[in-house]
């Protein structure tokens, strides 16, 4: 990926309106929880923090959950939950759909919570659930882990990025109060390997981005670190083209993207790549690893 700076991409300065009005929503509206669950992407969990949470949320008590953890390397999940752990950040590896994970996040974030409810019941105040903030950029799967944890479709899904907009309240049972509010997402890509990655997930619309290009690095980046992901998929044999081209005309010829004359349709095989990806066909993929020493410290975060 030492070739990224030299990609066509623009640095991601897409910063919609609604994305800051997101931001004053949680700030505003942070003294009236407990606890923040911030929500990460358990395939890309450093390129899908936001480095500026540990400034929004200034000192409350955080939970990390890895979500789309049935699509991420069991084994770096593992490590990252550990990473975590050991920065003193409670983490959990989740996947909300199938309900995996999910008493183990709400055992650990009512821990959390209990020392401020126990001292509000010790100052004479009435006992009351914990309350919660979810944050996590768009497309991490919230309102699937939110509609999980209230056990109905409370929050409106879509595939799409950022469709979940407007602040609303659930209830989640007589120990846990969710406060919704919509995913943020960064101002600035600064990290330019962690804005491809954001886009080979999904998180950034796919109208966005020069998808020639995105798919041509997913495709260099699986070849060095999953060949045999592409072998299997997409029976493929030897070596693996170097060129990222090549390898994705090989992948269509395999999956019949073929036009008249025999030329591949690259914006066919395009799309079949990402999608592969992002519903797990390739395999369960992790593309962050966690950092061996400090080098992801709290402030990066």
């Amino acid at each position: 990926m030492e070739n990224t700076e030299k990609t066509q991409i623009k640095p991601f300065s897409w910063y919609p309106g609604h994305m800051k009005k997101a931001k004053d929503i949680i700030v505003n509206n942070l003294k009236l929880v407990d606890v923040v669950i911030e929500l990460l992407d358990a395939r890309i969990p450093y390129s899908s923090a936001n480095p500026m949470l540990q400034e929004i949320i200034a000192g409350k008590p955080r939970l990390v959950a890895l979500n789309k953890s049935d699509l991420a390397d069991t084994k770096v999940t593992k490590e990252w939950v550990a990473y975590f752990r050991q920065q003193g950040i409670p983490a959990v590896a989740v996947d909300a759909p199938q309900g995996r994970g999910i008493k183990q996040l709400v055992s650990m974030t009512e821990a959390l919570a209990k020392p401020m409810t126990d001292k509000l019941v010790s100052k004479g105040a009435k006992p009351r659930a914990a309350r919660v903030m979810i944050l996590g950029i768009p497309n991490v799967g919230k309102s699937s882990l939110i509609n999980r944890l209230a056990g109905s479709n409370k929050a409106k899904t879509a595939d799409k990025p950022g469709v979940t907009r407007a602040k609303q309240w659930i209830r989640l049972g007589g120990n846990l109060e969710l406060l919704d509010t919509p995913g943020i997402l960064w101002p600035k890509f600064e990290d330019m390997t962690a804005g491809l990655k954001l886009a080979f997930t999904g998180a950034i619309n796919d109208e966005a981005i020069d998808r020639e290009l995105i798919t041509g690095v997913f495709l260099q980046t699986m070849a060095e670190m999953y060949p045999d992901r592409l072998r299997e998929r997409y029976k493929l044999a030897g070596d693996l083209p170097s060129e990222p081209h090549e390898l994705l005309e090989l992948i269509g010829r395999k999956r019949g993207c073929l036009v008249k004359g025999g030329i591949v349709d690259t914006e066919k095989a395009q799309r079949i790549v990402l999608t592969d990806f992002r519903s797990g066909k390739l395999g369960t993929v992790s593309l962050d690893m966690p950092p061996q020493d400090d080098g992801m410290a709290e402030d990066e975060q």
